[in-house]
């Protein structure tokens, strides 16, 4: 989700470009975007600020962006990143790590806290949970789940970095006799 700005016309102004993110740069910033998990997602995208300012994201790479951080701007100004909120489920039970295994193995992101489980609102997940034994509640919060192990802030698919085609002869006799 990005947050509408104002309508055309009523004091909207171009940022100009953000080039590249300050990481846990958010502090003193000029003006802030709201973005769901996926909006953090983002390479290149034209966004709407809080303030209803307009700012084109071009960064050299896709890059998952954390709540605090920030984008900078070629005019050296700073763009606040704050997690949107939006629709999770709020997973509780006795077995907290069988039911994150259960998520995971679903390759879901997931916030894992002491005593509950956060994901995204999924209907065929929350009936899956419940059948587990899991109490299920809908809420509305910002979401950052638990990153990868092989990429910042996103699992990014996967890729750890070896190739399960070796392509080669591993020199077996093959006698067939």
């Amino acid at each position: 989700m990005v947050r509408q700005g104002r309508e055309k016309g009523m004091g909207m102004a171009d940022l100009g470009r953000a080039h590249s993110v300050e990481r846990g740069g958010g502090a003193g910033a000029t003006d802030l975007v709201r973005l769901d998990y996926e909006g953090r997602f983002l390479r290149r995208r034209r966004l709407q600020t809080d303030a209803g300012n307009s700012v084109v994201v071009d960064l050299p790479d896709t890059t998952s962006l954390e709540d605090g951080d920030a984008l900078l701007l070629e005019s050296g100004a700073k763009l606040a990143v704050v997690a949107a909120e939006e629709p999770l489920l709020a997973v509780t039970g006795e077995n907290l790590p069988r039911l994150a295994w259960h998520i995971g193995n679903r390759h879901t992101p997931c916030r894992i806290e002491a005593d509950r489980l956060l994901i995204r609102e999924d209907h065929v997940l929350a009936a899956m949970l419940r059948q587990l034994g899991a109490t299920v509640e809908q809420l509305h919060a910002p979401f950052s789940p638990e990153g990868g192990a092989y990429g910042h802030g996103r699992t990014m698919g996967h890729d750890h970095g070896h190739s399960h085609d070796h392509g080669h002869e591993h020199g077996h006799p093959h006698s067939h006799e």
